[in-house]
């Protein structure tokens, strides 16, 4: 058994805002309740992004999704 308690669950929800230091750097990876990420070096300017909801909070469009085979059957017979 290890003394290492157990960790608190996650909290969630449409006012947590997470901060990371990007480890070996002087950098900081601003992570806002919409899932939106940035990099930052001055904590001023990542809070200020943050609280800015929306602006600025882009994501990347989804991947789209590899034809399925049996598409390629029908056009084949068309």
């Amino acid at each position: 058994m290890s003394d290492v308690p157990a960790s608190e669950p996650m909290l969630t929800g449409n006012r947590v805002y997470r901060i990371h230091w990007v480890l070996g750097t002087d950098r900081l990876r601003a992570v806002c309740h919409c899932s939106a990420e940035r990099e930052f070096e001055d904590p001023v300017q990542l809070w200020e992004w943050l609280l800015s909801h929306p602006n600025g909070h882009w994501h990347a469009p989804p991947e789209p999704a590899p034809p399925r085979a049996h598409q390629h059957a029908e056009t084949a017979m068309a």
